[in-house]
């Protein structure tokens, strides 16, 4: 007998909170994990880079998304510069096929930190997510909307050069750690304003906080705790969850993962979900169809990709990573299709 069918809203919220679905969700997040491309910015008539400084355009395009058949969720903002931005980096918009990218890095060691501008919610680009986010909860639709902030890790390594903030991590660790709190404060402010705004989900992505870049001791000691940080100052007022994505091979550090306060893990095509199912526990588990192979296979691939990421056990059907703008539509609706017959019974 089929469980009842649910809502895109409710199907998310019970798949994160490990209750019954009547199948699995297929969501890619926004943020890291962007999830536009060429054929939705050419179909709705919104563009980037326009889009990024444009909160009716943003709505617009992650509404694109969902409603032709893409993602079944709503996700802004869709890259990793707008926090860096705030406090103080020189970002380059980029163009249709390229996201922004910090060009210029405000401060040249963590002892600098206290030079960084404290995170503006009242201008820039901050304000161009939330008034995003804001029009997409006036939709009044049931879909999820997923708000994106960028880990600690990552948000410090695009504050300074990230191979010195690396080598300081360890030369510096006091001065480190007061430059990590700075940040981690600075994330909480946008991460409460983006929900207060109407997010239903919180979805972090720290690719440059990996065990595989920091080694287990230093995922425990600068990115563990403050990605924790994050997550519990949020957790009263999020209704939908939240979700840790960590890039990169995990073997080195499956013993800490559980250690992450988060609702769901989300992983790298390069990881094998069995193992993360394996050695996770208390964690929805979501990924992790190759963003490589969405943008250069077929819809046939597609869907063997995704049938295999059910089969072993993801509870949220989703890319690996952010997907490239070259990627067809048509790739993504596969994914969607996939997730839309595999239906579980009672």
């Amino acid at each position: 007998m089929r469980i009842e069918s649910l809502s895109k809203r409710e199907r998310l919220f019970r798949a994160i909170k490990g209750e019954k679905v009547d199948r699995p969700p297929c969501i890619c997040p926004g943020g890291m994990m962007n999830m536009i491309v060429e054929d939705i910015m050419d179909i709705t008539g919104v563009k980037w880079p326009e889009a990024h400084v444009d909160a009716e355009m943003m709505a617009k395009l992650t509404m694109g998304v969902c409603e032709n058949g893409g993602f079944e969720n709503f996700g802004v903002p869709f890259c990793m510069t707008v926090e860096a931005e705030s406090m103080g980096a020189t970002v380059g918009l980029g163009t249709k096929i390229n996201e922004p990218r910090v060009i210029e890095y405000p401060i040249s060691s963590v002892t600098e930190w206290r030079n960084l501008k404290e995170l503006s919610l009242e201008e820039g680009r901050t304000k161009v997510v939330l008034d995003a986010i804001k029009i997409l909860k006036n939709q009044n639709l049931d879909v999820p909307i997923i708000a994106n902030l960028v880990g600690p890790v990552s948000t410090a390594s695009s504050l300074m050069e990230p191979v010195d903030y690396y080598k300081e991590l360890r030369r510096k660790p006091k001065e480190a750690h007061e430059f990590m709190e700075f940040v981690t404060e600075n994330l909480i402010c946008f991460a409460k304003a983006e929900i207060q705004a109407g997010a239903d989900i919180l979805a972090i992505s720290d690719p440059s906080g990996t065990g595989e870049i920091l080694g287990p001791k230093l995922f425990s000691e600068f990115a563990v705790p403050y990605l924790n940080k994050i997550v519990n100052s949020v957790k009263e007022d999020i209704k939908g969850g939240t979700i840790i994505h960590i890039c990169g091979r995990l073997k080195s550090v499956y013993g800490i993962l559980n250690s992450l306060d988060s609702d769901v893990i989300s992983f790298d095509s390069i990881v094998n979900v069995r193992e993360v199912a394996m050695n996770v526990d208390n964690k929805a588990i979501m990924g992790n169809v190759s963003t490589l192979a969405l943008e250069r296979s077929s819809k046939d691939i597609i869907k063997n990709l995704s049938r295999v990421c059910i089969k072993n056990g993801v509870d949220i059907l989703s890319p690996a990573c952010g997907i490239g703008p070259r990627t067809k539509l048509e790739n993504i609706q596969s994914m969607v299709e996939v997730a839309k017959e595999s239906i579980y019974m009672e």
